[in-house]
């Protein structure tokens, strides 16, 4: 009688449980960061809260892919995991947009670093049969995390104050930092090169690995309206009357926990395409629904169908790429990957708000381009699916 392979291993929890952490701390402050950076006189500058920390992010995928192969993963995961502990420190010291938007750069790296470095861990340990499930798993522990950090974010910043949050951001990633130090590296010994000045140069290879190009499509387009909900849904509860301005955040992904193991799991069976189109599809409906500023129903509405798109689209997208690559280069795979996923978060955040132009009545036009990009994810999808005749 055969057994059915584990995922439920120590590293793999205690990974999750230092993701969980990871994520909670970052997004703790989304809520937030529009008002305290318009509070200086950069509310021009608003979408590039969003925008230059995924700049950053995109940026550093490269050589924090590199590493990975390299260096190890764990270490990797650190460095991402302590630039989020000593931002933290930093956020409350800044009174200039400037010196903000400097230390929003900085705080892009970790989202570099952590996320591909988990990714490759978490491919070494699970099964290859159980892997769109593992990371279906993985997705519900960190959207988990970025539920209750920008509502725990806006708690925070209403009982007490600004500074409050910020050390507590960075209190949340100084524990994942203390669980990373405990796990045991995955990367075999004869792999890894320790770090030189060689493990920074870069080649295109490292920057755009061509085995993914269609999960590198299917990336852009999907997440150019996550970044548009990153910026655009604090504003967009002021003008619904919400106090808490992460109340979306609470609702999206929460409806997204209902379907990352699941989505993930079917996809395994049923072929990443067919799920990711569907995906696609629940998306085009929820941008649709958030666009409606008529009534807070629509706004529920969308923030619910997003997550339920957000949690079909994100396992999938992710086991797809390691699907499609080799073991050796899957740190530099799961980094493309990354790459995409920061360039289509980055442009959504910043390309919608020459639409919206901080006039309310506008809004709903920025979310309409979203609907547009995930709209041509679909087609994209459909195309690929009877081009290359796959599941």
């Amino acid at each position: 009688m055969s057994t059915k392979p584990k995922i439920f291993t120590q590293q793999y929890m205690l990974l999750c449980f230092s993701s969980f952490l990871f994520f909670s701390s970052f997004n703790m402050l989304i809520p937030e960061l529009p008002d305290y950076l318009s509070s200086m006189g950069g509310e021009d500058y608003k979408g590039l809260i969003i925008g230059i920390f995924t700049l950053t992010a995109g940026l550093s995928r490269p050589f924090s892919g590199k590493l990975t192969d390299t260096w190890g993963r764990v270490p990797v995961m650190m460095v991402g995991a302590l630039v989020c502990v000593l931002c933290g420190f930093f956020y409350p010291l800044v009174n200039t947009v400037f010196l903000f938007l400097f230390l929003r750069l900085i705080h892009g790296f970790s989202t570099g670093f952590k996320p591909t470095g988990t990714a490759a861990f978490i491919a070494d340990v699970v099964p290859v049969t159980r892997r769109g499930e593992a990371m279906g798993i993985y997705g519900f522990v960190t959207s988990t995390g970025m539920a209750f950090g920008p509502y725990m974010g806006s708690w925070i910043a209403e009982q007490f104050n600004l500074n409050a949050l910020f050390y507590t951001s960075s209190a949340f990633a100084f524990l994942s930092v203390a669980i990373l130090v405990s796990m045991k590296e995955t990367l075999p010994p004869e792999k890894r090169e320790g770090l030189s000045l060689a493990s920074f140069k870069v080649k295109w290879n490292d920057i755009f690995h061509p085995a993914i190009w269609p999960v590198a499509v299917v990336v852009f387009l999907s997440t150019f309206g996550y970044g548009a909900v990153l910026t655009l849904t604090p504003d967009l509860s002021k003008v619904h009357g919400l106090e808490n301005k992460g109340i979306y955040f609470l609702i999206f992904t929460l409806a997204s926990l209902l379907t990352r193991i699941l989505g993930g799991k079917i996809s395994d069976k049923k072929g990443r395409v067919n799920v990711l189109i569907a995906g696609a599809l629940i998306m085009v409906l929820a941008l649709g629904l958030t666009s409606v500023t008529s009534h807070v129903y629509y706004f529920y509405l969308g923030g619910f169908f997003f997550g339920i798109a957000w949690g079909i689209i994100s396992p999938s997208y992710q086991a797809w790429t390691v699907d499609l690559c080799t073991e050796e280069t899957r740190g530099r795979a799961v980094a493309t990957m990354y790459i995409a996923l920061e360039a289509g978060i980055g442009s959504g955040a910043i390309l919608p708000m020459f639409l919206y132009d901080n006039k309310p009545e506008q809004i709903g036009w920025a979310f309409q381009l979203c609907l547009l990009m995930a709209a041509f994810a679909f087609i994209f999808l459909m195309w690929y699916k009877r081009k290359y005749k796959v599941a």
